[in-house]
């Protein structure tokens, strides 16, 4: 199951046309292997110090909109400084770091892994991935580290170059 959800993501990957495409088969190999109910990718401008969401698996509930501002807090000090995938397992630990905790809470959602994707050395994107709370083990957290960033790192490049 895993090598197939692997092998579906490598030609959905190849044969998109537009960076939403890119970023639908890297949702589609999240929901195959980890799981995941909402699914995002969110660019970040560490000099502006400004995040975008520039995909949602829920556009309804969860919209592509605008730029919001980073700061200096936990999250950041562990996914940028520290340079680790931020998990939080219950609705309470999200709502320490996101503003939009309540906004989660009422689509169901209380657990979240962000998977961190740099270029260069510099935190340029997070995959964003959200289930009930305790969805996210250990081991799915390691699968997710092990497996999965390189896939993040080829899908963003991969939306970038549909950009162009």
């Amino acid at each position: 199951m895993t090598q197939d959800s692997f092998a579906r993501f490598d030609l959905a990957l190849d044969a998109a046309k537009t960076p939403d495409d890119a970023y639908r088969a890297l949702d589609r190999l999240v929901r195959d292997t980890v799981g995941v109910d909402l699914f995002t990718i969110m660019t970040m401008d560490l000099d502006a110090m400004e995040a975008r969401r520039i995909y949602t698996s829920d556009e309804d509930r969860y919209p592509v909109t605008g730029t919001k501002q980073i700061t200096k807090d936990r999250w950041y000090n562990h996914v940028v400084t520290e340079e680790k995938t931020f998990v939080a397992n219950t609705l309470e630990d999200i709502a320490t770091v996101f503003p939009d905790a309540k906004l989660v809470g009422s689509m169901g959602l209380g657990s979240v892994v962000n998977i961190p994707v740099r270029e260069n050395g510099t935190l340029i994107a997070t995959v964003n991935i959200s289930d009930v709370e305790h969805h996210y083990t250990p081991e799915r957290v390691a699968f997710c580290e092990t497996e999965l960033s390189a896939p993040a790192a080829r899908t963003i490049q991969r939306g970038k170059e549909l950009q162009g």
